[in-house]
């Protein structure tokens, strides 16, 4: 008899819960950015992922599986993130979103859902007040944009310019630490590939051009309002966590409470990464909500 013990999600790799699914990654051109994609499943109905600040396809590889049950599934490499192209600028909001339908054009997506977590949610829901006819529903995580925290967009340079112009694993186990509720759910591969996109040339400049929207003069014109979060027009679920080290759960609250057709689900014992951290919980919430069960 097997006498292992199962392991706990925290403890699974990035790639085990894959391992048995059809999958591929690759290069599109996305308005003439080289865009990096994973996509599993099929289906009438298309979900995209877009991960954090700084992050990259991998926040997502515990879900994946799940949503491919259901739905062309897809995550993809922001722009200037993971190993997308990386233009040499400021990255706005405005950008992201150019790129996101320059991402669902190549593809011959017209509607999709979205489901965004932390700048990935900033940029969802932008989106989905620019481009109402693009979104079939949203989801955004711990997203971003509704509050300027000068204290927690000082950690978010401090710990994030450590980690590329001082690369190695331990400067970004130490950024990746600071995203969850219990350090011990980073694994030792999402530190490997997150060290590898770190290290790649001149990344320390493009990691500036991300964290531009950390610095208050360039935040304040690309934040979220009340008028814009009334203009989305999609139904929405907002996902907030009791230890999110970015907002207090009064901003997942505002984003429910202004947003005309959305509600919010709070998950516990997890911080900005809840996709990850209790992957199971996650699923089963958007899932739900995408299938209306």
């Amino acid at each position: 008899m097997n006498t292992d013990p199962v392991p706990r999600p925290e403890q699974t790799s990035l790639w085990a819960t894959l391992a048995e699914l059809a999958h591929a990654i690759r290069f599109i051109d996305a308005g003439g950015v080289r865009t990096r994609l994973l996509e599993a499943g099929s289906g009438n109905e298309t979900v995209i992922f877009l991960h954090g600040s700084a992050g990259h396809l991998e926040a997502y590889t515990r879900n994946i599986e799940a949503h491919a049950q259901h739905f062309r599934t897809i995550a993809i490499d922001m722009l200037g993130h993971g190993f997308t192209g990386k233009p040499d600028f400021d990255y706005a909001i405005s950008d992201y979103c150019r790129h996101l339908k320059d991402v669902m054009d190549s593809l011959g997506i017209h509607r999709a859902h979205i489901s965004g977590e932390s700048l990935g949610g900033w940029v969802a829901a932008a989106f989905a007040a620019l481009y109402s006819d693009r979104i079939g529903r949203l989801v955004l995580n711990t997203a971003g944009g509704l509050t300027a925290d000068r204290a927690v967009m000082e950690r978010q340079k401090e710990l994030g310019y450590k980690a590329v112009d001082e690369p190695n694993r331990e400067t970004v186990r130490k950024r990746l630490e600071w995203l969850m509720a219990d350090p011990a759910t980073v694994t030792p591969d999402l530190v490997d590939i997150r060290y590898k996109i770190y290290s790649q040339p001149g990344f320390a400049r493009t990691m500036r051009h991300i964290l531009a929207l950390q610095e208050m003069d360039f935040r304040r014109p690309n934040m979220l309002d009340d008028e814009t979060l009334r203009h989305i027009e999609a139904r929405t679920l907002v996902i907030w966590t009791d230890h999110d080290p970015t907002g207090a759960i009064e901003v997942g609250e505002r984003f429910a409470r202004t947003i005309p057709d959305a509600r919010l689900v709070v998950m516990e014992h997890c911080g900005h990464w809840p996709q990850f951290e209790d992957p199971a919980t996650f699923n089963r919430h958007q899932i739900a909500f995408f299938t209306d069960r």
